[in-house]
């Protein structure tokens, strides 16, 4: 390596060797054997992992079809709004296992699971869903129990006497 005697040369070297730190990163499709994107999402005490592949836009939640699985209008609203953002309903199968939580986290760890599912099928989504949130993990979680207290902030009734 050359000895360097000014800013000038020392701005020479950074402009000739380029830096793989300031480039953007390039996303790719990431796809299984069977032409499928997964993806794991998680909020709350849920975990769901999803799988999507081109097709009909048939959802299968737990084997079962999210109209039976989840019933109310809400919880539906939410699995769809990435593929309403990316212009996708009705083009892909989902196929959904969760666990853990009450059904309000579970919709919101399929829709966070979706989202990165459909950035790995088709990485030029990555932008529109980023920029509706859909990709960060909502990291608010039940705050837990104390101790000298009834829950987690609440306290025992006081009597003065």
């Amino acid at each position: 390596m050359a000895t360097l005697q000014s800013l000038a040369d020392l701005n020479r070297a950074n402009t000739q060797t380029s830096n793989p730190e300031n480039e953007a990163p390039v996303h790719v499709q990431k796809l299984d054997a069977q032409g499928r994107a997964y993806a794991t999402g998680k909020r709350k005490d849920a975990v769901a992992r999803v799988w999507i592949k081109p097709g009909n836009g048939t959802v299968v939640v737990n084997g079962r079809a999210v109209e039976t699985y989840f019933a109310r209008p809400v919880l539906r609203m939410i699995l769809r709004q990435p593929l309403e953002i990316a212009g996708r309903v009705d083009q892909y199968d989902i196929t959904v296992t969760v666990k853990g939580g009450g059904l309000s986290g579970q919709a919101g760890a399929v829709r966070h699971g979706l989202s990165k599912a459909l950035t790995y099928y088709e990485p030029e989504l990555r932008s529109p869903l980023k920029r509706e949130g859909f990709l960060t993990r909502d990291p608010r979680v039940v705050e837990r129990k104390k101790y000298g207290r009834k829950k987690a902030r609440r306290s025992f009734q006081f009597s003065k006497r």
